[in-house]
């Protein structure tokens, strides 16, 4: 069983068990549970039901496990001939969660 779900403006194929990494969400603390009740698909024994644009009563639930920084990211400016070069980085914040049950 599993289910595509839209959060962030991302779309993620998820099931039981797994761990995603999802934007930084405030207020939550590990041990929460979340529920992403935008669901765009779901696929069970019984076969596959599609939203329009969403699965009318189906959810997803899921449990922090924590706030954890992603990969370093590098971000260089250059303009030829004129001696200009920047260079910065960026980590993005995240909030891993790990998939619990699919309700549909």
């Amino acid at each position: 069983m599993y289910a595509i779900i839209a959060c962030d403006g991302r779309q993620y194929k998820v099931q039981p068990g797994d761990e995603i990494q999802l934007d930084l969400r405030d207020g939550v603390s590990p041990g929460d549970s979340l529920t992403l009740d935008r669901v765009l698909l779901v696929s069970s024994e019984n076969g596959v039901k599609v939203g329009k644009p969403t699965v009318a009563g189906a959810t997803v639930s899921a449990e922090v496990l924590g706030q954890e920084l992603g990969e370093k990211i590098y971000v260089q400016k250059m303009r030829r001939r004129k001696n200009y070069r920047r260079k910065t980085g960026h980590r993005q914040m995240y909030t891993r969660v790990r998939i619990g049950a699919i309700h549909a």
